[in-house]
C-alpha cells in the first residue's frame, strides 16, 4: 500500500539536508532522495512532491512509499521490497519448469513486485490455454527466508485438457470439410489425438489455420476468398470447443495476359519472362504468383541487381472471371540487414535458422527473400510459430531484422500393431527425432516383429551436408521373411545406403544414392510335400550374394498435401544400377507417376501409371529377388506374388519367379463418408486396376531338368472398394477387388486387410 501523508500547499525548500529517509537498507538515502526535484524556483511544491512519489512507486523497489513534513523538514518513509531467492513451480506436467520460467518477468535475484506476479500468473495461464489446458488454476505463494529474501513459488493446479470437439466450415461450396480439414492443423478429437495433440484448443494455432486456408484457396483459383472468421465456442454438453471457419469464397478465376515491365535498364525483359510461372489460361494461383516474384529476385541478385523488386500488379476482370497479371520491375531502395537477431529458440541452434535465409548480415534487404525464408522455416515444423519482423538500424539505410520463433517438440515414439494379410500378426516400435539436440538432424530406430517377417531399421540424415543445400543421409537395415502362402522359401537381406539429395527447383529434386546389401535365399519347410520350384532351388543353391549398386531417384511434385493430397501431380523415377563391386549386376529402372484433381466436395479422382525394366549385364542374369512381381501393389485383387512369370513344373510349389518388365495403371475415387465425422479418419474409395509383369529372364533348366515357365503378358485387371480408417495402430485398409482378367495360373485374393505403420 503505498500513500501521501496531509500536507499543506506549501513549498519546503529542496536542498538534501531538508528530505530526510528512513528505512532504506540495500537502496542508498541519496538515491531516493534523487527522484525528488524542484521547481523553478528551487522548491519542493506539492506537485514536485507527488511526481516523485510516483518515480519511486514505479522503481519497484519498495512495498510502501509516504511523505510527511514537518516544517521546512521532508521525511520520505519507505519499506523495501524483498529480494526474491528463488522463483518455482509445483504442479505442473505439461510444461516444463525452463518454459514456464520464460514465459514470466519475475526473476531470482530481482525485487518482488507483486503487480508483476499478478501478470505473471496470466502470463501461466496463457501458456495453459496454448497446450490445451483452459481451466487451469494458478495461486502465487511467498515464502519469507528472513534478511529481506523470499522465494515466490507459483502453485499450478493444471485441470483437464480441453479439447476442439468438432470443426465446422461455413460457406464452402468448391471444397468439402476433408479437404478443408487437411488444410489445417486443428483437428477434431479422434482415437488417434492422444499420439498427435491436434485437437488441442490453440487460439494461436487457430488464427494460423485461417491464413492457410486462405492461402489455400488462393492457390487453388479463388483470388477473393476471405475467411471472415474463426470463432470457438465452449460446448459444456460437450465438454470442448466447437471451432467454426466462416469462408466467402468468391468466384473462381484464370490467368489473363502476363506480362513483365522492367523500368531497370539493362535488365533482358523476356528473359525474365520466361521465369514466371504464371500462364495464360491456367487457373489463378497465387502460389504461382509468390514464387515467381522470388525468382524473379533470385534471377536478378544473381544478374548484379540486388535492390532490384518485382511487384506483381493484379488487374481483375469480375465479369470474365478473368485476372491479368503484370510484374513490375523497379530499383527499391538501397537498404541493407545490418543484423539477423533471433528470440524464443530454445531447441533450434541459430544457424539452422539462419541457413534457410538467402540473405546474411551485410546484404542488400530484399523482401521478397525474407519472406521465402520466413515460408522455409514454417515448413521446417520445428516451430509452433515464426514470425519475421524489420526495425530500424544504426543508421537509416540499415534494418534489424528480428526472428521471432517458439519451438514445439519434434520427437516422436510409436508402438503399432497390426495384422497383414502377408506378413500375419506383426508389432513395431519406432522412436525418431527430426530436430536432433536442435542442430536440425533426423534420426529414427525402427523394429519390427511378425509372424512370417521381421526387420530392423537406423536411418539419420542431415539436410544441410557441410553447410550446402545439399542433404545426406545414411541407413543400416535387415529384413528376414519365411516361408508363407505366398512364397516356399526364406529369405534374409542386411546391408546399407548411403544418399545424398540435391534440390533442383521448389518441385524438382534429386536423390544420389549407394547401397551395398547381402541377400540370401534357403529352402524351408512348405508342409505340403511338394519342393520348391526349381528357379528357387538354384536361387538357394547360389548362396548369399553381395549387391553393390549406385543409384538416383527424382522426384517432381506439385501436390498440395503430400499425406492427403486433393489436387497436383507426382512423377518418380528411379534407376539403380548393380555390379561396381559385388557379386551381382544388372540395371533397374521404375516410374510412378500420381495425378489428383478434386472433383466436387469431397470427391478427389486419382490416376496412377506405373512401370519398370530390370536387366542383366556383363553375362549374367538377373538374381530372383531382384526381379519383379506382380501382387495387389500393382493390381488389387491378387495374392502377394499372385501374377507374373510362374514355374509350372510338376511336384513343386509352382512359385512365382518374377520378371524383368512390368506395368500398372489405376484410376480411382476417394472420398470421405456421409454422415461420418471427418475426426473419425475413414475415407472410401473405388477403382480400377490393370497391369502385368511378364518376361523371364533366370534360368531355364535346373540337373538336366526343364523349368516349365508359363510367361504371358497376360492384361490383369480389377474393379473393386475400400476403406482406409486412421486408427490407433496407423493406416488400417480393406479392399475388396474381383479380377476381371487373369490368366490361368494367377493367385487371386479378393479380400485384402492391413494394419500398422510398416
Amino acid at each position: 500500500m503505498n500513500g501521501v501523508a496531509p500536507l499543506a500547499a506549501e513549498s519546503v525548500p529542496s536542498s538534501s539536508a531538508a528530505i530526510v529517509v528512513e528505512g532504506s537498507r540495500r537502496v542508498e538515502a541519496d538515491t531516493v532522495r534523487s527522484y525528488f526535484h524542484a521547481g523553478p524556483d528551487g522548491q519542493l511544491d506539492e506537485a514536485a512532491r507527488d511526481e516523485g512519489l510516483k518515480a519511486l512507486v514505479a522503481t519497484g523497489l519498495f512495498d510502501k512509499v509516504s511523505i510527511d513534513r514537518a516544517g521546512d523538514r521532508l521525511t520520505v518513509h519507505v519499506t523495501e521490497a524483498p529480494i526474491l531467492d528463488r522463483v518455482a513451480f509445483e504442479g505442473n506436467r505439461k510444461i516444463a519448469d525452463d518454459n514456464l520460467a520464460a514465459a514470466i518477468e519475475s526473476k531470482p535475484r530481482s525485487s518482488l513486485q507483486r503487480a508483476t506476479v499478478q501478470s505473471d500468473v496470466g502470463r501461466i495461464v496463457e501458456a495453459y490455454r496454448h497446450v490445451g489446458r483452459d481451466d487451469v488454476r494458478v495461486a502465487p505463494e511467498i515464502i519469507d527466508r528472513g534478511n529481506g529474501r523470499v522465494d515466490l513459488v507459483f502453485v499450478i493446479t493444471e485441470g483437464a485438457k480441453t479439447p476442439v470437439r468438432r470443426i465446422n466450415f461455413v460457406g464452402n461450396r468448391a471444397f468439402g470439410a476433408r479437404q478443408l480439414n487437411a488444410v489445417i492443423k486443428t483437428s477434431a478429437t479422434n482415437m488417434l489425438s492422444f499420439l498427435t495433440g491436434s485437437d488441442v484448443y490453440d487460439p494461436d494455432r487457430i488464427a494460423q489455420d485461417q491464413g492457410q486456408l486462405r492461402l489455400y484457396y488462393r492457390g487453388k483459383g479463388y483470388a477473393d476468398a476471405d475467411v471472415r472468421s474463426a470463432t470457438a465456442e465452449y460446448d459444456p454438453a460437450a465438454k470442448g470447443f466447437v471451432v467454426t471457419f466462416v469462408i466467402d469464397e468468391g468466384p473462381l478465376y484464370h490467368f489473363g495476359d502476363i506480362s513483365v515491365a522492367c523500368n531497370i535498364p539493362g535488365l533482358d525483359r523476356e528473359k525474365l519472362r520466361g521465369i514466371v510461372l504464371a500462364h495464360s489460361g491456367a487457373v489463378f494461383d497465387g502460389n504461382a504468383l509468390d514464387k515467381s516474384t522470388e525468382l524473379l529476385a533470385v534471377e536478378m541478385a544473381k544478374l548484379g541487381y540486388p535492390f532490384a523488386q518485382a511487384v506483381p500488379r493484379i488487374t481483375r476482370d469480375a465479369a470474365a472471371q478473368r485476372i491479368d497479371v503484370a510484374f513490375v520491375i523497379d530499383q527499391g531502395p538501397r537498404t541493407y540487414v545490418e543484423r539477423i537477431e533471433i528470440h524464443g529458440n530454445t531447441q533450434t541452434r541459430d544457424y539452422v535458422i539462419r541457413r534457410e535465409f538467402d540473405i546474411a548480415e551485410g546484404d542488400p534487404y530484399n523482401k521478397t527473400l525474407i519472406d521465402r525464408a520466413e515460408r522455409r522455416l514454417k515448413n521446417l515444423n520445428y516451430f509452433k510459430s515464426v514470425k519475421i519482423t524489420n526495425r530500424p538500424g544504426s543508421t537509416p539505410d540499415r534494418v534489424v531484422l528480428d526472428v521471432e520463433t517458439v519451438d514445439q517438440g519434434t520427437g516422436e515414439f510409436n508402438i503399432s500393431g497390426g495384422y497383414s494379410s502377408t506378413d500375419g500378426a506383426l508389432i513395431e516400435v519406432k522412436v525418431g527425432e527430426r530436430n536432433f539436440y536442435g542442430t536440425g538432424k533426423n534420426v529414427q530406430a525402427s523394429v519390427s516383429y511378425g509372424q512370417y517377417a521381421r526387420g530392423i531399421d537406423l536411418a539419420a540424415s542431415e539436410p544441410y551436408f557441410l553447410g550446402t543445400k545439399v542433404s545426406a543421409g545414411i541407413e543400416l537395415f535387415g529384413r528376414q521373411s519365411e516361408v508363407n502362402s505366398y512364397q516356399s522359401y526364406n529369405s534374409t537381406t542386411y546391408g546399407s545406403t548411403l544418399q545424398f539429395g540435391t534440390p533442383i527447383t521448389e518441385q524438382l529434386g534429386v536423390q544420389w544414392r549407394y547401397s551395398i546389401y547381402n541377400q540370401d535365399i534357403s529352402l524351408g519347410t512348405t508342409g505340403s510335400g511338394l519342393v520348391p520350384s526349381l528357379a528357387v532351388q538354384q536361387a538357394a543353391a547360389n548362396g548369399p550374394a553381395w549387391v553393390s549398386a549406385i543409384g538416383t531417384t527424382s522426384t517432381y511434385s506439385t501436390l498440395d498435401n503430400n499425406k492427403s493430397p486433393t489436387s497436383g501431380f507426382r512423377s518418380q523415377l528411379s534407376q539403380d544400377l548393380a555390379g561396381l563391386g559385388g557379386d551381382v549386376r544388372f540395371l533397374r529402372t521404375s516410374e510412378d507417376a500420381r495425378y489428383y484433381r478434386s472433383l466436387t466436395g469431397d470427391l478427389v479422382g486419382m490416376v496412377r501409371a506405373q512401370g519398370g525394366y530390370v536387366t542383366g549385364w556383363g553375362g549374367q542374369q538377373v538374381p530372383l529377388m531382384n526381379s519383379f512381381f506382380g501382387g495387389p501393389t500393382m493390381v488389387r485383387g491378387f495374392a502377394t506374388n499372385g501374377f507374373g512369370p510362374r514355374d509350372l513344373t510338376p511336384g513343386t510349389t509352382m512359385d512365382n519367379v518374377g520378371g524383368s518388365a512390368y506395368w500398372a495403371t489405376t484410376a480411382e475415387l476417394q472420398s470421405g463418408i456421409p454422415g461420418v465425422p471427418d475426426e473419425y479418419g475413414l475415407k472410401a474409395s473405388a477403382f480400377v486396376d490393370a497391369g502385368s509383369v511378364f518376361r523371364y529372364t533366370g534360368p531355364t533348366g535346373v540337373g538336366g531338368i526343364a523349368l516349365q515357365v508359363a510367361d504371358k503378358n497376360v492384361v490383369r485387371s480389377s474393379v473393386g472398394v475400400g476403406l482406409t480408417w486412421a486408427s490407433p495402430f496407423g493406416a488400417l485398409t480393406v479392399d475388396y477387388a474381383v479380377p476381371l482378367t487373369k490368366a490361368a495360373y494367377d493367385v487371386v485374393q479378393p479380400l485384402r486387410f492391413s494394419a500398422g505403420g510398416f
